[in-house]
C-alpha cells in the first residue's frame, strides 16, 4: 500500500540501526539510507519523550539543505525511561551493566519518536511502551553483555535477543516499539502524510 502512495517520492531513512531498516523492509517501503554523524546531545532540562521528540528533530535537520521536493526523510530516537532519567546507549561495558541492574526487578518506559519531514512539511510523534523485567543476577547479566553485547542499543538491551525470553515479564503497548520503531504509528502517519 505505501509503495503505491509514495512511487514518485524518495523514502530516506537516515538511522544506521539494522532493525528500523528491516522494519521499513517488511512495512514494504521503497527506501534508501542516508546517515550523517549527529552528536546527540539535548538540553538538561527536556524529560521523557520532550528528549525523544528533540533528538528526532535535531537528526531531521541535518538534512535540511539536501532535501529534495520529492524527498521524504524518516528519523527517529529511542530512550528508556526509568525512575525520571533517560538511559540512552551505554557507554561501555560497565555503563551497560550498571543499567540493566537497575532495570531488573523494575517497569521501565520505553519512548520512541519519529520525524517525518519533507521540504514543506514536518510532523513528529512519539510512543511509549511500558516493560517490566523480572529479577536477574549479576550472572544472568554479565552472560547478556558478554554473549549479546548490545551496546548500540538504548537501555543496553534487545526485546528481540536472549534477554527478552528470559527477563521479560510483561509488556504494555507496541513490541516494535521496544525494539526501536513503533511501525503502526508510523504506518498510520504515513498513510495521512
Amino acid at each position: 500500500m505505501l509503495q503505491e502512495k509514495f512511487k514518485n517520492y524518495r523514502i530516506i531513512l537516515a538511522s544506521g540501526s539494522p532493525r528500523r531498516q528491516q522494519f521499513l523492509k517488511e512495512l514494504d517501503i521503497d527506501f534508501e539510507i542516508q546517515l550523517k554523524d549527529i552528536e546527540e546531545i539535548y538540553p538538561e532540562h527536556l524529560q521523557a519523550e520532550e528528549i525523544t521528540n528533540f533528538l528526532a528533530k535535531l537528526k531531521a535537520s541535518a538534512f535540511v539543505a539536501d532535501l529534495q521536493p520529492n524527498d521524504i526523510l524518516i528519523t527517529s530516537d529511542t530512550i528508556v525511561w526509568l525512575n525520571n532519567k533517560a538511559l540512552g546507549k551505554p557507554k561501555d561495558y560497565e555503563d551497560a551493566f550498571e543499567m540493566i541492574t537497575e532495570m531488573s526487578g523494575k517497569t521501565h518506559k520505553v519512548i520512541t519518536s519519529v520525524c517525518i519531514k519533507t521540504t514543506e512539511k514536518e510532523v513528529v510523534f512519539y510512543e511509549e511502551t511500558l516493560v517490566t523485567f523480572a529479577e536477574l543476577t549479576p550472572e544472568e547479566i554479565k552472560y547478556y553483555l558478554n554473549n549479546y553485547q548490545p551496546f548500540d542499543k538504548a537501555g543496553s538491551y534487545g526485546i528481540q535477543e536472549w534477554i527478552g525470553l528470559v527477563a521479560i515479564q510483561k509488556i504494555e503497548g507496541s513490541y516494535a516499539n521496544v525494539v526501536g520503531l513503533p511501525t503502526h504509528r508510523l504506518y498510520e502517519e504515513l498513510m495521512k502524510f
